[in-house]
């Protein structure tokens, strides 16, 4: 069963509930890399089961994910209120064949994009803060919160990770 953008909002923030947001967004790329310096490519590229995504698909996926947010920021900076479309990641992962046969090009275009992005956000004044989109599902998100969202969203996956690069372990993974 599909979670609702309600039930995936609550799940996603549940993650972070408490903690600085930015903190966490700014610490993803050194826990990642912590996490995938010593797995050797068959264990980056194995599926934890067949509808499952293996480290590397998940590693281009938040490549991919931080050129969404990185977007989505310049949009609500540039038309405070503008619309913000879905994205379906199935698909982008689905076209991702270029990014996921290199786990490395993958977490290092990651990387750079994330220096990006927190670099612009610490450029930010505190009523930038509060420039907003319209998400076609979730509704009105401040840049705020679409930070509180991208670092909940980044705890997500390092728990799958974890879990698949954990000996023995595929039993029961995190939800996408």
């Amino acid at each position: 069963m599909k979670e609702t953008a309600e039930q995936y909002k609550a799940r996603i923030t549940g993650y972070v509930a408490g903690v600085n947001h930015f903190k966490v967004f700014q610490a993803t790329p050194k826990k990642l890399a912590k996490l995938v310096k010593k797995a050797t490519a068959r264990k980056l590229n194995e599926r934890p089961a067949s509808d499952k995504w293996s480290v590397s698909e998940i590693v281009t996926h938040l490549a991919e994910s931080e050129l969404v947010i990185g977007y989505r920021l310049r949009l609500m900076l540039g038309s405070n209120g503008t619309p913000i479309q879905v994205v379906d990641q199935d698909a982008w992962q689905a076209n991702a064949r270029y990014l996921i046969k290199d786990t490395k090009e993958a977490f290092q275009l990651f990387e750079v994009l994330r220096a990006n992005n927190v670099s612009l956000l610490k450029s930010l004044s505190r009523e930038q803060w509060d420039y907003y989109g319209m998400h076609q599902e979730r509704g009105k998100e401040t840049i705020a919160r679409v930070v509180e969202m991208y670092a909940g969203h980044d705890v997500n996956h390092m728990l799958q990770i974890e879990h698949i690069l954990a000996p023995g372990s595929h039993e029961t993974i995190v939800e996408e």
